[in-house]
């Protein structure tokens, strides 16, 4: 298992800037390389931060050769506060003169699972090679990563890229999510993971030590990582 390397910066903007840079830098070599700059991101609020960083600097990444895909989503309906897609939309992409290609699960379908199949048919689809250029993560106060919370069987799948999950009883919104499962956000290129705030604080410990259960702190999957996962942190969650 790999130990992350961890970013620790003064503050909710700075870290997210941190992940911008790491943004900005990928995209150019991706698009080189294959043509496309493949960015997996949640909806958590580092996240929304960075989305706000990149809208401001629209130049900075090549938006019209990029495939953006959003890791989880919450089971509401189109537009609903709780998506994660209507928030990468109203952040980002409202605020871009060209647009990425965005993909999704489809949080409004009535049957979670099938929804499920269907985005992991987009994967194959839009990955070829099976990889995400960067894989954008965030730390929930109780340990979860994407929407895989302490004790979900979706911690354990091999096969499916994509699965549906109940609604967790740890954190709020209390609603059922589909989620991409640990096989398809470690096939990544680069893996980044925010840990901001000081609701944090326990979570990124369990994290960062060398022994823990991905069962109790889902979020230590990440150690499982081929190469070296990035931890951002700001001070309020480190200290």
């Amino acid at each position: 298992m790999a130990a992350p390397e961890l970013i620790l910066r003064e503050d909710l903007a700075a870290a997210a800037a941190v992940a911008r840079d790491h943004i900005t830098h990928a995209a150019g070599p991706a698009i080189a390389a294959r043509g496309r700059f493949k960015l997996c991101v949640d909806g958590g609020r580092p996240t929304r931060k960075l989305l706000e960083l990149l809208a401001a600097a629209p130049g900075q990444v090549d938006w019209s050769h990029t495939d953006l895909f959003v890791g989880d989503e919450r089971r509401v309906p189109v537009g609903d506060p709780l998506s994660n897609r209507a928030l990468v939309e109203r952040l980002l992409l409202d605020r871009l003169p060209v647009k990425p290609a965005l993909f999704a699960p489809d949080g409004a379908a009535p049957d979670g699972a099938a929804a499920a199949q269907r985005f992991e048919a987009v994967l194959s689809e839009k990955l070829p090679d099976g990889l995400f250029d960067l894989m954008l993560l965030g730390l929930g106060p109780d340990g979860h990563t994407a929407s895989l919370f302490p004790g979900s069987a979706a911690l354990e799948e091999k096969q499916r890229r994509v699965v549906a999950v109940a609604a967790p009883t740890t954190v709020e919104p209390h609603v059922p999510r589909i989620t991409l499962t640990p096989t398809a956000l470690l096939a990544t290129r680069s893996l980044i993971l925010f840990a901001v705030g000081v609701e944090k604080r326990d979570a990124l410990s369990r994290l960062l030590a060398k022994d823990g259960e991905e069962r109790v702190t889902p979020a230590r999957l990440i150690r499982r990582f081929v190469g070296t996962p990035i931890v951002i942190a700001d001070k309020a969650a480190a200290d």
